[in-house]
């Protein structure tokens, strides 16, 4: 009888959000189609290491598993992905993973993306709507523009661009590429637009707009494929264009 091909992950550790990380590796048996976080699962049922230690089951975030909701982003070997679209046989063994760190680290592979969404509210992340409207009399979305919102209305919040992102964390103030292109999706919108000087006037302020280095790095990362730095192009000339109408209207 053939023996039972293994998978081997080296998972970075961390027990709390102040204590120091460390490596654990661990096998799982092989199957056609397995992503990470069906090893994961494995693991979770037997939290055994490759030398026998038994030790506390791995801690990681998911939801949706249909890479949808963004909750299982994390950096495997040296790139955020998510770990739901992230199979096995496309990946080299030994198989690190690593939480992303431009985020707190709660334990293991979980870390808090609560930032994402303060940084969505700095923007104005919604639109103003008060009342409902028959289909009749609700406003239209300019089909020029729609093909762009629907495009940018993929994103998942997942941070993968904000962990690629060379101008997020410690060094930067930049809020990162996703909640900045928010604001463009918003200003799209037939009724957002009317908030559009609220959202480039937050977009003016520290860590705004001008904070983004034009790496690219974003565009590469994003698992939906979202064109970010063409999006935050546009975003930096509308930007411009409010600067100069606060000067003149002041």
């Amino acid at each position: 009888m053939a023996e039972q091909k293994k998978v081997r992950l080296v998972i970075e550790r961390q027990d709390g959000p102040n204590d120091k990380p460390y490596e654990q590796a661990f096998e799982v048996d092989y199957r056609p189609g397995l992503n990470i976080v069906a090893a994961l699962m494995e693991i979770q049922k037997n939290p055994v290491t490759v030398d026998g230690k038994k030790v506390a089951p791995v801690v990681w975030e998911c939801n949706c598993l249909e890479k949808v909701c963004g909750a299982c982003m994390m950096v495997i070997n040296g790139k955020a992905r998510q770990a739901c679209c992230s199979l096995v046989d496309n990946l080299e063994q030994p198989i690190r993973l690593a939480p992303a760190r431009t985020f707190p680290v709660i334990r293991d592979l979980l870390i808090d993306r609560s930032v994402m969404f303060e940084s969505l509210k700095r923007i104005h992340g919604w639109i103003e709507v008060d009342g409902t409207w028959d289909v009749k009399d609700a406003p239209i979305q300019n089909p020029h523009t729609a093909e762009t919102a629907y495009e940018i209305s993929h994103c998942m919040t997942c941070g993968c661009c904000l962990e690629a992102c060379p101008n997020v964390g410690p060094q930067s103030d930049f809020i990162g590429p996703s909640p900045t292109v928010q604001a463009y999706l918003f200003n799209l919108h037939p009724l957002g637009k009317f908030d559009a000087p609220t959202r480039l006037n937050a977009l003016m302020e520290k860590g705004g707009i001008t904070s983004c280095g034009n790496s690219q790095n974003c565009v590469e990362a994003c698992p939906k494929n979202i064109k970010l730095t063409t999006y935050l192009a546009q975003l930096n000339r509308d930007v411009n264009k409010q600067a100069l109408k606060n000067i003149f209207n002041k």
